[in-house]
């Protein structure tokens, strides 16, 4: 209980962080929210094995807890002289997930993200309590909004605040409350921060172009990894994924990730963030060179045999050809494959007896992980299990002791089962919310939603005014993940999300001192 306690606590220094303007006390938030993190994991796993062997270890312990602070220290003092390097050092660490042994399981931790946020914070905070906003050395004063969100686009941050104030609250109660304050720790809290960080980032027109060939760079080496997998037939790790290619007729790769869906998730962002700067790209020999880039992103895609990720790609991939040219075409197109799938279902349905009974292997055991969590959530509809409990609830209250579940691979009905109708309702507005802030302004000026089908510029200088690549591939990168969640899991509880949100509401809304267009 007192784990829990000290979680609301970081939750309302996080709300804090994400909410408040830049100033000494928002300074204060942000540290101890940055605190409270090893505290509370230490407190909850300090009779574990992994942090017995460290408390029985006194140089091993040092080592460890030294060894980070200088890296952090470090890594604050390059940031501290160079603000430019902090966002895409984030963008560079956001993949890199090492496997630990947390909690009596394998765990996948972006320990390299960590440090980067946590040297990022230090700065940051710094700045603040010395009176100056965001990493520049300007006066708070300056940090004027240019134009500031209006409508349900005033919600995203509130939602955001309240979301994770609201995981917190929930482990008060939670029938796996160690399982929900590690994911609260490991998840919720870090990328909360980053997305203060990221927010407040001058993305301009340099920064957008640099984070560019980053993420394609990065993006390209995970390929490389992954085609030698396939060639070889051997993957770094994941006992569970090398085991299934042995009795399949077809082989997934990993690559550096741990899940081949979310290697295939972070190729089909990817691949919709190049396809957005190739829809725009105005040097033939550039365009040559990104319609390449996502070839070759595309080939390795393939390998991962991730439906979800294909299924977030044409999303996304939908998401720009409404923009650059016709929302009434893409919503036409989608309506009449509709009608077409449901003709064809119908048509099936009276010449084939349709196996209801095999639906369930074929999607891998996703259908009684749905039907399971709409089991739990019917059982207790107001607030859930509690943040974390979905395994346990499932092998409890549906499946039996022996259930190999983790989680429903379906974020709403997660989240259902989890934390009941209050929960959904705030996931549900945070959506649409979301949505209105990352559109925001798009309509004047992207050729698809206009009527008359141009952009509007300022004075006719594209170089001037809202970046619509940038804005396009938010937009069409956050409506992948959200459809990608809705076949696999990793909402909040993944830092491209958080960052996303994060570089569409500073391109939407730039402040005067720090503004993008």
């Amino acid at each position: 209980m007192i784990e829990a306690l000290g979680a609301v606590v970081a939750a309302v220094s996080v709300g804090f962080a994400i909410l408040d303007r830049p100033s000494r006390r928002r300074a204060v938030m942000m540290l101890i929210a940055l605190v409270s993190v090893p505290v509370l994991i230490a407190a909850d796993q300090w009779n574990s094995t992994q942090v017995a062997e460290l408390r029985g270890s006194p140089a091993l312990l040092a080592l460890a807890v030294f060894g980070t602070g200088a890296a952090v220290l470090a890594l604050a003092a390059l940031v501290d002289r160079r603000p430019i390097l902090l966002p895409l050092l984030l963008l560079v660490a956001l993949p890199f997930r090492i496997p630990l042994a947390v909690g009596g399981e394998d765990a996948n931790l972006l320990l390299p993200l960590y440090v980067v946020m946590a040297a990022g914070v230090l700065v940051l905070a710094r700045h603040e309590w010395q009176g100056n906003t965001g990493l520049t050395g300007r006066s708070l004063g300056n940090a004027a909004v240019a134009r500031g969100p209006t409508g349900p686009a005033t919600w995203l941050k509130p939602l955001l605040a309240l979301s994770v104030l609201l995981y917190a609250l929930g482990l008060l109660y939670s029938d796996d409350r160690s399982q929900g304050l590690l994911n609260f720790c490991f998840f919720l809290v870090p990328f909360a921060l980053v997305f203060v960080l990221m927010v407040e980032v001058e993305w301009n027109r340099r920064m957008l172009r640099t984070a560019l060939y980053t993420v394609i760079g990065l993006a390209l080496v995970w390929a490389l990894v992954g085609f030698v997998e396939y060639w070889t037939r051997e993957l770094l790790w994941n006992e569970v994924v090398i085991r299934s290619n042995d009795f399949h007729v077809y082989f997934r790769v990993n690559s550096l990730f741990w899940d081949p869906n979310v290697y295939g998730r972070y190729l089909a962002l990817v691949i919709t963030v190049v396809a957005a700067a190739l829809l725009w790209v105005r040097n033939s020999r550039d365009g040559l060179a990104l319609a390449a880039f996502a070839g070759l992103l595309w080939l390795a895609l393939i390998t991962t045999f991730s439906q979800s990720s294909f299924i977030a790609l044409i999303a996304g991939l939908a998401v720009l050809v409404a923009l650059r040219w016709s929302l009434r075409l893409v919503v036409g197109g989608l309506g009449a494959m509709a009608i077409l799938t449901l003709v064809l279902a119908v048509f099936a349905g009276g010449l084939v007896k349709l196996d209801l009974s095999r639906l369930n292997p074929q999607t891998g055991g996703r259908a009684d992980l749905v039907s399971g969590g709409i089991d739990l959530f019917e059982n207790r509809p107001v607030f859930g299990f509690g943040p974390g409990s979905f395994s346990l609830a499932f092998r409890e209250e549906v499946a039996g002791p022996n259930a190999p579940v983790i989680e429903s691979h379906t974020e709403p009905v997660t989240i259902a089962a989890e934390q009941g109708l209050v929960g959904l309702a705030v996931y549900l507005a945070l959506i649409v919310s979301s949505l209105f802030a990352l559109t925001a302004g798009m309509r004047s000026w992207m050729p698809g939603l206009s009527r008359r089908g141009t952009a509007v510029t300022l004075d006719g200088d594209p170089d001037r005014g809202p970046p619509p690549a940038a804005r396009a591939a938010i937009l069409a990168a956050y409506v992948a993940v959200l459809i990608h969640t809705l076949t696999y899991a990793g909402y909040l509880d993944d830092p491209v999300t958080w960052v996303l949100l994060a570089i569409g509401y500073s391109l939407a809304f730039p402040c005067r001192a720090t503004s993008a267009a």
